[in-house]
């Protein structure tokens, strides 16, 4: 028989059960608070406020500038002329419909000879340019269309402007007539050379349908002698040199007097098949054609006949001195 004591401890401990069970499940069903956001303490005396948090950012990048194609690229063409590099930076514009000469660009008027900022032309050596000396160097590219005469192209010395903002004519290192041409449709503005040759070239500019052309020259042979009378001045007695500089000389019918100097003198340092040869064409160049047959026999004579090179030549070799004989004798 139960006494009261063990009643009460039994529903004691049925009732701790119970309310543990409920307060349980309830925890889990119930919504967690989000704890509260610690106060910001004040700032002492002295002190600066500290500075607010930044707002949430979106995920898109800000300040960046984005890569697109321009409506007038960017054109680089060089030649080489001689010694001299000839290099021309522009941007291209397109026609687009639109009329060009005398429409998009006025007669009469300085015209930046392409888009954006100015068209630069590049020598590395002095050129000519109808006669007078332009020195080496960077200048902006001018053309000046006109209407019912010849059109001009300037060569300004300031480089930095956009297009012909702030142009003046002042600051011109030549101006000079050129001719132009009608030429088939060109949609994009070209800068291209031709005519090249080792003493000058023809500088084209051909949009819509015409072609300016500026025709320039370079004193080629004069650079070259300058070498040659430095690299004699290093190495006096180089036998090599000395032919190749009277061959130059020979190959341009220049100085013939200059020319038979470096020959002797290199047939006295080292009598080789070459230098003889040299001479031989030198003295048939002067109608001497009695001496030259001499040189080509003995340059012909001390051949290797088993040198590959020396055998690729003999027959051009027999073939001058053959006409060299019938005009001799």
């Amino acid at each position: 028989m139960l006494t009261a004591r063990s009643l009460a401890l039994r529903f004691g401990l049925l009732f701790a059960l119970t309310t543990g069970s409920t307060l349980a499940a309830r925890a889990q069903t119930a919504p967690v608070a989000a704890p509260a956001p610690a106060a910001t303490p004040p700032p002492l005396a002295g002190e600066a406020a500290p500075a607010p948090l930044p707002p949430p950012t979106t995920g898109v990048p800000t300040g960046i500038e984005l890569l697109l194609p321009q409506a007038s690229p960017r054109a680089l063409v060089a030649q080489a002329v001689g010694l001299t590099d000839v290099t021309v930076e522009y941007h291209s514009p397109s026609v687009r419909g639109r009329s060009v000469w005398g429409g998009l660009v006025p007669y009469d008027q300085v015209w930046r000879a392409g888009a954006n900022e100015n068209t630069l032309i590049r020598f590395s050596t002095p050129v000519l340019l109808h006669g007078q000396s332009v020195p080496a160097g960077q200048y902006s590219y001018y053309v000046i269309p006109h209407q019912d005469r010849d059109w001009e192209v300037a060569l300004n010395r300031v480089t930095t402007h956009w297009g012909t903002d702030g142009y003046d004519p002042q600051q011109d290192a030549i101006r000079v007539p050129v001719q132009t041409e009608p030429a088939q449709f060109q949609e994009s503005l070209l800068y291209w050379f031709s005519n090249v040759r080792p003493n000058g070239a023809h500088l084209n500019l051909t949009w819509e349908k015409r072609t300016v052309v500026l025709l320039f020259e370079v004193e080629v042979h004069k650079q070259v002698l300058a070498g040659v009378e430095q690299a004699l001045q290093q190495q006096p007695n180089n036998w090599e040199l000395l032919a190749q500089a009277a061959d130059y000389l020979v190959q341009n019918n220049l100085q013939p007097e200059r020319a038979l100097a470096w020959i002797n003198e290199s047939i006295r340092l080292q009598s080789e098949v070459s230098n003889n040869w040299i001479k031989a064409r030198l003295l048939a160049q002067q109608q001497d054609y009695g001496t030259a047959i001499v040189y080509a026999r003995k340059a012909i004579k001390m051949g290797d006949k088993d040198d590959e090179a020396f055998k690729s030549r003999l027959p051009n070799m027999r073939l001058s001195l053959t006409e060299w004989q019938a005009r001799a004798y």
